[in-house]
């Protein structure tokens, strides 16, 4: 059985999230692919792994796949606006626009989609766990056991991660909710925080060690420790999560990456420049940064399609609509829309990056165009970003990460490149993070310092470290990958940060800290109380 048929085996094996409280916990079984016929041997749990890898990677998916969609145009940018770094282009998506101007409801696409999609991969994992203690499977090996429960406990804290920072308080369930239920209650987060702890304690208690000894994108126990010292530090254990984050930094088989390396390391660029081209997330491109890759690639069994990543589209500018001289480009991007684009106090302050910082070169954030049209009399020549391309979302200074065209078809939407969830140089920020809290100043800054002599950039002393300059060196090395709105969060800076830099959502206040519960969820659940997040 190929890649793609196990997925579509798993999904239509698994529980389907619908429209009732019940339903978004509740096990039911669709079909004579059910869990009594798979979940009885080896292959079946890597057949139910595989349909959780799927499952989560489609954290970001907009139309494809009605099991997993989040079923409009921009999800990943959702937790994007609203913070310090973007805000929504001239093309103002209706999907998108809500969470800017924070007019978002309980009855929002995307405030209920993600509760889906979270409890959804919670209910397949509680689902192998529960099958994988039945005495009639049969293990290929005797690690087999611990193996696909330290993957299934992996994916149900990476599930809550998204459930608490989006809505806080949830309901834990680690079970198959057999029977019907309308009486679930809300979990305080602290209590689910220590569950998600147990889970990544065990799953890097149990997955493999050795990257190079599992597939590509294959989870192992130091992609459990990078996770596990960002849940420590948003359970406020400081010390546990700088002392994880020095596990994942001292294990010896990750570095940051210094030399130029894989598809274009020959041609024009830099090593920063050089993680982010097609083909090269991965350790057998020579990438050793890289932790944990969700795997995307284009036209590969088991890799993402059309819909499953729009990153591309959302930041690469509208250069090809009505800007004489210019016509679609794969170099350029592609097709991209700008539904966000970067706030300009930090993309074109001459401040914000020191002068060698190759994160601020030309191969990674793109300041210089020319005329692409063979056809134009501008062909070749520079063209200049106005207060007017900027204002019409054609031009401007913007990262490269996400440029991503298919030459073949030049409308193409998706971006299917391997997705880097997980890389050292963010591990090495979550350690400097953990230091601010624990007031070892110094820590941070040799932490930060490593990130930064990488770049080329300058190093800080200990009096220079604040977590505001933790969090702008996040925006240097790590930005579009992380999802800004939760780092603000945990680090509490999310309404100081808005206020500081964001005038399109000036408005915020501390409801806005969380969504507001979906409002089918609350309807529902006409057993027990269950209310909504203050504010809505």
């Amino acid at each position: 059985m190929n890649m793609n048929n196990i997925v579509k085996f798993f999904l239509l094996a698994t529980v389907l999230c619908g429209t009732s409280c019940s339903d978004f916990l509740d096990e039911k079984l669709k079909s004579s692919l059910a869990p009594d016929n798979t979940y009885n041997t080896s292959y079946g749990f890597e057949v139910g792994a595989t349909g959780l890898y799927a499952w989560a990677r489609s954290e970001f998916n907009t139309w494809g796949g009605a099991t997993t969609s989040q079923g409009q145009a921009c999800p990943y940018e959702s937790f994007q606006v609203a913070t310090d770094i973007v805000y929504c282009g001239k093309q103002q998506d209706g999907s998108l626009t809500p969470f800017e101007k924070l007019s978002y409801t309980p009855s929002t696409t995307f405030v209920a989609s993600y509760w889906n999609w979270g409890y959804g991969l919670i209910a397949s994992a509680n689902e192998m766990l529960e099958y994988s203690e039945k005495s009639n499977v049969v293990w290929s090996n005797a690690g087999d056991k611990t193996l696909y429960q330290a993957t299934a406990r992996f994916f149900r804290a990476y599930a809550y991660r998204y459930l608490v920072y989006l809505y806080g308080d949830v309901p834990y369930v680690d079970k198959i909710e057999k029977d019907f239920r309308t009486d679930f209650t809300r979990t305080p987060k602290k209590e689910v925080l220590a569950k998600m702890i147990d889970d990544l304690e065990f799953a890097a208690n149990n997955l493999p060690d050795n990257p190079d000894k599992v597939d590509s994108g294959k989870l192992t126990k130091w992609a459990a420790k990078h996770l596990l010292s960002e849940v420590y530090l948003m359970a406020g254990e400081y010390k546990k999560a700088k002392d994880t984050a020095d596990e994942v930094i001292n294990c010896g088989y990750f570095h940051l990456m210094t030399t130029r390396f894989g598809v274009n390391k020959e041609g024009a660029g830099d090593v920063f420049s050089d993680m982010f081209l097609e083909n090269n997330q991965n350790r057998e491109s020579g990438n050793k940064e890289s932790i944990w890759v969700m795997q995307l690639e284009y036209n590969t069994t088991g890799g993402g399609g059309d819909c499953e990543d729009w990153t591309r589209r959302a930041w690469s500018p509208r250069y090809w609509d009505n800007l004489d001289g210019f016509v679609l480009s794969d170099s350029l991007g592609g097709r991209g829309l700008a539904q966000i684009m970067p706030f300009k106090w930090w993309i074109e302050n001459k401040d914000f990056y020191t002068a060698n910082d190759i994160r601020n070169s030309n191969y990674n954030i793109k300041r210089i165009w020319y005329y692409n049209n063979p056809k134009s009399s501008k062909y070749g020549q520079k063209a200049e970003i106005t207060e007017t391309t900027w204002k019409l979302s054609q031009l401007y200074p913007v990262i490269t990460k996400f440029f991503y065209g298919k030459a073949a078809d030049l409308t193409y939407t998706g971006n299917n490149k391997d997705r880097m969830k997980f890389r050292l140089a963010e591990t090495y920020l979550l350690k400097a993070e953990a230091c601010i809290d624990l007031g070892d100043k110094q820590g941070a800054a040799d932490a930060i310092n490593m990130v930064r002599q990488r770049a080329g950039s300058t190093s800080i002393t200990a009096n220079e470290v604040s977590m505001d300059f933790l969090l702008d060196e996040r925006i240097r090395e790590l930005v579009g990958e992380e999802l800004r709105r939760f780092t603000l969060l945990r680090t509490g800076k999310l309404l100081d940060r808005v206020h500081k830099y964001n005038a399109k959502s000036a408005s915020m206040d501390e409801h806005n800290l969380l969504w507001p519960i979906p409002q089918n969820v609350i309807d529902s659940n006409t057993g027990s109380e269950f209310p909504q997040n203050p504010g809505y």
